[in-house]
């Protein structure tokens, strides 16, 4: 069907009906998986015809030249520029002098200018070949990047006449991305139906959230594993409360958060989409191999973090050497936490994962993906902006003077008292940290 529609090499909105239409009659039956709807994307995106560059009009020709040329001679410059850098050490004395989160973000930058060059000189050359659609996606990813970099120009300088150029390139490169390749509007909009209507077919029939046949328990998509994240830090975070208050200090009540914001400890979420991820094929199987797996996963990646955290910020929340086998890994992890993950995974995967599939399916499927997409956002910034002030922490007790704006907007609002206070089980020692 998809095949017969786009023969013509072109997709518009009634063909966009026709394929959305065949799909509610085939889901009807039985709803499309994941792979068959993939499927379509690929006979479609397969079957697009390009233009040959002598029918282009003549401003997208002359423009095609243009970006071949500039982008060339901005990937030459931009290669010498690096050479002579790192042949001289001028950017690595001046990354010495700030914060690694201002160095990250002015590499960050650096990088994303680069792409962007190579990427307009590939658009070029899509061009010339006459695929739109190729030049399009290209663009697309170059909107991206330069998304990326007025950010990153936002943190160093803030708001000023610096930003104006990458305004202005955004807003050129949206106008040639929509000029270039206009079925991709439909093209984009198949997808979205494709995704609503198994959404809808699922909701209806009870099946929103499982995997398909032989695929495992529950489907690893972005929506599942987010909100999985979402329930794990917090549950982890209440039992890691209790446990402190009942056993660790009794009575005593200490904020075991890890973001800036909100009741979350990332470990536990972290932890309990890896689980989700290795055991989602094995969900059924015996209890004994569940605990094992969980407690592999979940002491490794306590190692994990503990040495990241020390080596990156000098940064140590926890200590195990006094407990059983805690010396053998240097305090990172020890026997006891290992098993205690074990239990909480295998609670998770066996009793909690199908309670809470039908609690993250109380989202009503017309919203799932707006709400999904919003919590994220957020959360992406508290986990960006916890580590970037973890950073700055670490460097004002080191004894640097915040310098970027970036730095000052840390040391403001973001004080030594604040992150005290926020991360009680915390301490900073600047030595430990690879920076020192």
């Amino acid at each position: 069907m998809t095949r017969d529609v786009v023969a013509d090499g072109f997709l518009d909105e009634q063909d966009v009906e026709a394929i959305l239409a065949a799909a509610r009659e085939r889901s009807e039956e039985q709803p499309l998986t994941t792979k068959e709807r993939a499927e379509i994307m690929s006979i479609v995106r397969g079957s697009m015809k390009g233009l040959a560059f002598s029918k282009l009009p003549m401003p997208l020709r002359i423009l095609s030249i243009l970006l071949i040329v500039t982008g060339a001679l901005g990937i030459a410059s931009g290669v010498v520029t690096i050479l002579s850098i790192f042949d001289s050490n001028v950017l690595v004395e001046a990354l010495e002098k700030v914060t690694a989160t201002t160095a990250g973000v002015v590499v960050v930058a650096a990088i994303c200018s680069f792409v962007s060059t190579v990427l307009s000189f590939l658009v070029g050359l899509r061009l010339i070949k006459g695929k739109r659609g190729a030049a399009s996606a290209l663009i697309n990813v170059n909107i991206a990047l330069t998304m990326i970099s007025l950010v990153c120009q936002l943190m160093l300088y803030g708001i000023g006449p610096v930003l104006l150029f990458n305004f202005v390139q955004l807003a050129a490169q949206v106008a040639l991305s929509t000029y270039l390749n206009p079925s991709l509007i439909n093209e984009s909009n198949l997808q979205a139906g494709l995704r609503k209507l198994d959404t809808q077919v699922h909701a209806e029939q009870g099946t929103l959230g499982l995997a398909d046949p032989g695929e495992g328990y529950i489907r690893l998509d972005f929506f599942n594993l987010f909100w999985t994240f979402i329930v794990g830090s917090i549950v982890g975070l209440i039992v890691e409360i209790v446990f402190h208050m009942v056993v660790v200090e009794p009575g005593v009540y200490q904020d075991r958060a890890g973001l800036l914001w909100g009741p979350f400890s990332p470990i536990y979420g972290v932890g309990a989409v890896l689980m989700t991820i290795a055991l989602n094929r094995f969900k059924d199987r015996n209890i004994v191999f569940i605990f094992v797996i969980c407690t592999i996963i979940g002491g490794g990646f306590e190692y994990f973090v503990s040495w990241f955290m020390e080596v990156a910020f000098g940064a140590s929340a926890w200590d195990y050497s006094d407990q059983f086998l805690g010396d053998i890994f240097g305090g990172r992890t020890c026997l006891l936490f290992a098993s205690m993950f074990g239990v909480l995974g295998t609670v998770w995967i066996k009793l909690l994962l199908p309670v809470f599939l039908r609690v993250f399916n109380l989202i009503p499927w017309k919203w799932r993906y707006s709400v999904t997409l919003v919590c994220a956002s957020l959360m992406l910034v508290n986990c960006v902006m916890t580590l970037q002030a973890l950073d700055n922490w670490g460097a004002r007790m080191a004894g640097h003077v915040p310098e970027a704006g970036i730095e000052q907007f840390y040391a403001e609002n973001f004080d030594d008292n604040v992150m005290s206070k926020r991360f009680q089980s915390m301490t900073i020692d600047p030595d430990k940290s690879v920076r020192s």
